[in-house]
């Protein structure tokens, strides 16, 4: 039986060399998983330009998804003669889309392979996006975009699922920090193509741009990515396997933890997408097109903070990291809150909402390093579990903020501020012990 030993793992008392390549074979001969690590990265042990622009499309399906329309929010709202809260369910069922695409996805991937699962989920996409633009209702556009996100989360949780067949530990999270900075250009092109559709027509003609982006990544995807699991690493047992999987995952306190102190984190940034669109718009009195601006140039931020995650990898533990994302976020709510608290404007609220959203730059990487590191036959189940657990609080997050109005910045800071006091809590009590194990 042969032994896959990844290049690096990062994590105290792996064993791991940190100067074996991933995918490199000790025993009587290469494995399966081996010679798909060998056929799918380039020389060197470096991700491939075209690959790493590609998964980084792929997980970003999520920003392209929420982001893209958020200028168009309220125009949506009048249009339908809907409360600010009926629209921000359409986010809610998009969110929800996006995390049980993801419990599917993953376990069908690591059951037939990661190709052909991904690639009807980006067929499903880019008809479901296309379905969105002629929605004759807002609670027959909030049905139709469940679909859009169930459909997306297949690009999601495959795409982790891919590095963690090529990459392990810290290895991994470098390449995590790669996507993500191509992922954090998405939340900023996004809101910016968004606002700019909506000079030439409404928010229905987004969701055309939308679904020729996702047939366009269907066909990146097709071209560029070849299968990473063969047959023989695939996993057998059907659904009782699956539902073993999950069990076994959710009594992992090592998973468990750092997957929570992500989530939380994550649910502070719906909850920021969500409330801006409102708050900066309607509260501060910016245009479709200045909020765009402002939302490109927050999420900035994340592309920032991930390329510097991937330098701090050099030296710093991974889990020290996930510590300085958390530290990040919760010093950007509580500037946060107090701003909102005193009714300062924008030149308080936009620095400490920077804060929160860089924040993700360090947490999204890291986080999901840990969880998935030394999973060779169930990735794509703990993936999913990782995605649920973040769409999810994505999902509470985002109605939370409509409750609570549109009338100040308040609602918006109490919803970051608790989610960011969770992440606090959950890193401090349960992940130090459990990422490292």
């Amino acid at each position: 039986m042969s032994v896959i030993r990844p290049r690096s793992t990062g994590l105290p008392g792996s064993g791991a060399d940190p100067g074996t390549d991933p995918g490199a074979v000790v025993g009587t001969g290469p494995g399966p998983r081996a010679e798909a690590a060998a056929a799918a990265r380039p020389a060197a042990g470096r991700p491939a330009v075209r690959m790493v622009l590609v998964l980084g499309a792929l997980s970003a399906f999520g920003p392209l998804s929420l982001d893209m329309y958020l200028p168009g929010l309220p125009q949506l709202a009048g249009e339908f003669g809907a409360a600010a809260s009926d629209a921000q369910l359409t986010l809610t069922a998009c969110l929800l889309g996006l995390a049980l695409g993801q419990l599917a996805g993953g376990p069908l991937a690591d059951a037939f392979g990661r190709r052909r699962p991904l690639l009807w989920g980006l067929a499903g996409y880019a008809l479901a996006s296309l379905l969105c633009a002629f929605a004759p209702s807002v609670e027959a556009l909030t049905g139709l975009r469940f679909v859009q996100g169930l459909a997306g989360g297949f690009g999601i949780v495959i795409s982790r699922a891919v590095v963690s067949d090529l990459y392990s530990g810290t290895a991994a999270a470098r390449v995590f920090s790669l996507l993500m900075v191509v992922n954090g250009a998405a939340p900023i092109l996004a809101p910016l193509v968004g606002g700019q559709i909506l000079r030439l027509t409404d928010w229905r003609g987004v969701f055309v741009a939308l679904s020729l982006i996702g047939t366009g990544i269907l066909a990146g995807a097709a071209l560029v990515l070849g299968e990473t699991l063969p047959p023989g690493a695939r996993a057998v047992g059907g659904l009782g396997r699956t539902v073993r999987g999950f069990g076994a995952l959710l009594r992992e306190r090592r998973f468990l933890g750092v997957t929570f102190t992500g989530a939380f984190g994550f649910g502070a940034l719906m909850a920021y997408i969500a409330g801006s669109p409102f708050v900066l718009q309607q509260v501060y009195g910016l245009s479709a097109q200045q909020f765009s601006l402002v939302f490109g140039a927050n999420a900035l931020g994340i592309v920032a903070t991930g390329r510097l995650n991937a330098l701090l990898l050099r030296r710093t533990p991974v889990r020290r990291l996930v510590g300085y994302g958390v530290a990040m976020c919760a010093a950007g709510a509580a500037l946060l809150l107090a701003a909102a608290l005193a009714g300062l404007g924008p030149a308080a609220v936009l620095p400490a909402l920077l804060l929160v959203v860089s924040s993700i730059g360090l947490l999204g990487p890291n986080t999901a390093a840990l969880a998935l590191d030394g999973r060779p036959r169930t990735a794509g189940t703990a993936s999913a579990l990782l995605g649920l657990c973040q769409y999810a609080l994505g999902g509470v997050a985002a109605p939370l903020v409509g409750l609570g109005g549109a009338a100040s910045a308040l609602p918006m800071a109490l919803v970051i501020g608790v989610f960011a006091a969770l992440a606090v809590l959950t890193y401090a009590v349960v992940a130090p012990r459990s990422a490292s194990a």
